[in-house]
């Protein structure tokens, strides 16, 4: 899934080439790292720590043979770096709490190193480092803008980077039903589509589920407030923060109904046979980059992952082109809904 082209990426290591940053002997943290040529160019004689939450970046890292933490190892961890790489995302107050985190990490002496696309953020980005560090330099080029601290003295005001730290901390949302965080997918309210897709469900639903692309939880928790027969429900989610947080919204069906929580990336196959699946499906990357192609790749899976005359149940922005695979992988396939430019699709399997 990780992008052949990743333009943030290879402007982030440009300042050590171009701009007279020396890179460490020690060990360097990248957060929110993404595998591609630079890396192996730039790091290879490196131990380069990788942070990574989104299963399909975790999983290239890995092929690639980079060690890559998770956030409560690298929470727990007492190392220190001379150098921190950040890739920031464009939710602010989650990129502000990465922010944190690096400064957080830093050696005596070290620099963190950032960048982001012109259109992601990339002059708040800026201006958020200058005000909790002070900016030692920038540059553009690829449509990208990397920028880059002072080398940490102390200084800083710490005041600031605990605030910040503690912005994308979980809380409360929609009145206090679920539990969500800055930077998951709808993090502050019921998205409108899984909200249309809810509506149509029917409360009929039996036997085991999945649900691909579970985010924080919102359709699982509804598929069991609204459907009794339910037995056994299994939430695939390829980003961990978000799959910690619905592991919290679904604690009290635990102990009715058997759960299983799997970070994982749907588009690489599933294993299971289900009476049912739902989904929300993501049309993008954490990187921003538009990919239809997933979404065709849900929709192939739950196919394959369904029991003969098992359903799908899944919403989507009405323009995406999903009609082919649908017709292609269903013995029926019908459009339940339309409202607010989304589409609810139910597609049974053929008992063939």
């Amino acid at each position: 899934m990780p992008a052949s082209h990743d333009a943030p990426l290879e402007t982030l290591f440009l300042p050590f080439s171009s701009a007279g940053l020396r890179w460490p002997q020690g060990p360097v943290l990248f957060l929110r790292a993404r595998d591609g040529w630079p890396l192996r160019e730039h790091a290879a004689a490196t131990q380069l720590v990788c942070a990574q939450s989104f299963r399909p970046f975790a999983d290239a890292l890995q092929r690639s043979g980079w060690q890559v933490c998770d956030e409560q190892a690298l929470e727990q961890s007492q190392e220190r770096y001379p150098v921190v790489l950040v890739l920031p995302p464009r939710q602010r107050d989650e990129a502000r709490a990465l922010f944190a985190q690096a400064l957080a990490k830093l050696a005596p002496g070290g620099i963190i190193v950032a960048c982001q696309a012109n259109n992601e953020g990339a002059r708040s980005g800026e201006s958020d480092l200058q005000q909790l560090t002070g900016l030692g330099g920038k540059l553009t080029k690829n449509h990208c803008r990397a920028y880059w601290s002072v080398p940490a003295d102390g200084q800083h005001d710490e005041a600031l980077r605990k605030r910040w730290a503690a912005l994308d901390a979980p809380r409360r949302i929609v009145d206090g039903r679920f539990l969500s965080r800055p930077g998951v997918f709808a993090w502050d309210r019921i998205d409108p589509a899984s909200a249309l897709l809810v509506d149509q469900l029917p409360t009929d639903l039996a036997g085991r589920g999945a649900d691909l692309g579970a985010g924080w939880g919102y359709l699982s928790t509804e598929v069991l407030a609204r459907c009794p027969k339910v037995t056994a429900l299994d939430l695939y989610e390829a980003e961990s923060r978000a799959l910690a947080l619905a592991r919290h919204n679904l604690a009290d069906a635990a102990g009715q109904v058997k759960l299983d929580f799997r970070w994982h990336d749907v588009t690489a196959g599933i294993d299971g046979r289900y009476d049912f699946v739902v989904s929300n499906p993501p049309f993008h990357t954490p990187a921003r980059e538009d990919r239809p192609d997933i979404g065709r790749r849900f929709i192939a899976v739950a196919a394959q992952s369904l029991r003969p005359g098992g359903q799908l149940f899944m919403v989507a922005n009405r323009h995406l082109p999903y009609e082919q695979i649908l017709n292609e992988s269903f013995g029926q396939v019908r459009v339940a809904a339309e409202r607010d430019g989304f589409k609810v699709i139910v597609g049974t399997r053929g008992r063939a």
